[in-house]
């Protein structure tokens, strides 16, 4: 059941992000030949609307084959309107960019689903206060929950720390204890941390932690639709985090999973609940829009550089540095699917 789960989400993910690239293909009139969910041999297919519509054998990506346009030969050029090659480079970067955006349109309208459905989240309960912390010199204690700090009231244990991270100075706590309301005021330190990546910083914090407890909110359409944006945002933004700590080596390579891992994890999550499911496919949506804007020549982030150059250059590059680069793009994706699998056969079967 969990294989089937992996295969169908993934189908699903491909045809959104091909779905995009077809949608501003067609809408800037170019002739779409090849609509293909997965690679390699035709398993189904029908012809509707100017398109051959397929499922191949290998069910792990999908393309867009476009008149004028084909990754498997980069020289390729046809002449007339309905042609890639005849457009001009900012239409055909929207063509290319539609495919990413609308994985992170996709990922934003699942958080937005999972909203309104009761996002799970932490309550913003303490379970712990550290000794000689400032919340401890405060005298907060386990089971205070924080209902308010300053004038912004409080709903999860994510806000405690974003408030007192992005604020200055000292900060009014509203405590609920044994149904009395306690007012504390805290002035949080800088201190030593570790960021999601394990990486040594320092932050202002008052050493509290949470219980533990999960809660479900219960949140408007407007606030769910803020909920939707805001983790579209975070989950963009950390996985270009992640990218550009891995590049710079701070990440090791070991880290890098491929599709073994990708299966394994929807797999527990559809096993686990529907919002855990969602929660993932929203997540690897994200991932699969902001790996796509990678400036590898053979991704769509690479073909927006080429044409990037040639808006600036106003000449498109030459054909053997064109043909050289797609190829290399290819090989580094080629290296890192089998670097992922290698990972994935130790982290999973060999525990490395």
């Amino acid at each position: 059941m969990g294989t089937i789960t992996f295969l169908l989400v993934l189908s699903f993910l491909v045809f959104f992000h091909e779905l995009g690239h077809f949608l501003a293909a067609r809408y800037f009139g170019v002739k779409v030949h090849v609509f293909s969910i997965g690679f390699g041999k035709q398993i189904y297919s029908k012809y509707w609307a100017g398109t051959t519509w397929q499922i191949a054998l290998i069910p792990l990506g999908g393309y867009v084959k476009m008149k004028g346009q084909d990754d498997t030969n980069p020289a390729l050029t046809e002449s007339g309107d309905d042609s890639y090659n005849t457009k001009k480079p900012w239409q055909r970067i929207i063509i290319l960019f539609a495919g990413p955006f609308a994985n992170f349109l996709l990922a934003a309208i699942l958080y937005f689903t999972i909203a309104l459905m009761g996002a799970k989240t932490l309550a913003p309960i303490i379970g712990n206060v550290s000794p000689d912390s400032v919340a401890f010199q405060a005298g907060l204690q386990k089971n205070d929950e924080i209902i308010r700090i300053n004038d912004l009231e409080i709903k999860t244990w994510d806000e405690i720390g974003k408030v007192i991270t992005t604020t200055e100075g000292a900060l009014q706590f509203y405590i609920k204890r044994d149904n009395n309301l306690i007012i504390k005021i805290i002035n949080p330190q800088i201190s030593d941390s570790q960021n999601m990546f394990n990486e040594k910083i320092k932050k202002r914090m008052i050493g509290i932690a949470p219980i533990g407890e999960v809660i479900t909110l219960n949140l408007s359409f407007y606030d769910s639709l803020i909920y939707a944006y805001d983790k579209t945002i975070f989950a963009s933004t950390m996985i270009f985090q992640g990218v550009q700590k891995l590049i710079s080596g701070i990440i090791p390579s070991s880290e890098i999973g491929g599709v073994i891992s990708i299966g394994k994890i929807i797999s527990d999550a559809s096993e686990s609940s529907i919002i855990a499911l969602l929660t993932i496919t929203a997540l690897i949506s994200v991932n699969l829009g902001v790996l796509n804007l990678l400036p590898i020549p053979a991704l769509d982030g690479g073909h927006i550089m080429f044409n990037l150059y040639e808006m600036i250059m106003r000449r498109k590059p030459s054909e053997q540095v064109f043909m050289f680069l797609t190829i290399m793009g290819w090989i580094i994706l080629g290296s890192l699917m089998l670097l992922g699998i290698y990972n994935d056969i130790n982290r999973i079967f060999l525990n490395n």
